[in-house]
């Protein structure tokens, strides 16, 4: 019977833990949409893992995308100021299209 309460008080300690974590709300959330759809999938796992991975990526993902996207712009910014560097310098060698055509 000890034995019988321990692995109950585990379960019940379980169960607050996935409630205050949010998850068996989220869960809720998506069966209840899963109930509501008229025409029901195909697959329904299918469906929950696509309604349960839409919140968006995790915390680590979305810090690691955003470090990717401040180098790829600073990237950019240095690509775009070498191509108007070139273009400058190219102005100096080659004549305008405005002054081609008055000659």
């Amino acid at each position: 019977m000890a034995h019988y309460r321990a692995s109950e008080s585990k379960r019940e300690q379980f169960r607050r833990y996935l409630e205050k974590s949010g998850v068996l709300d989220t869960i809720t959330s998506v069966l209840v949409a899963l109930y509501e759809e008229t025409d029901k999938p195909n697959n329904a796992l299918d469906f929950i893992k696509l309604h349960l991975g839409a919140s968006g990526p995790e915390p680590a993902d979305a810090e690691a995308l955003r470090m990717e996207l401040s180098d790829l712009q600073q990237k950019c910014n240095l690509l775009m100021e070498e191509n108007k560097e070139l273009r400058n310098k190219l102005m100096q060698y080659e004549p305008s299209p405005e002054e081609g055509a008055a000659e």
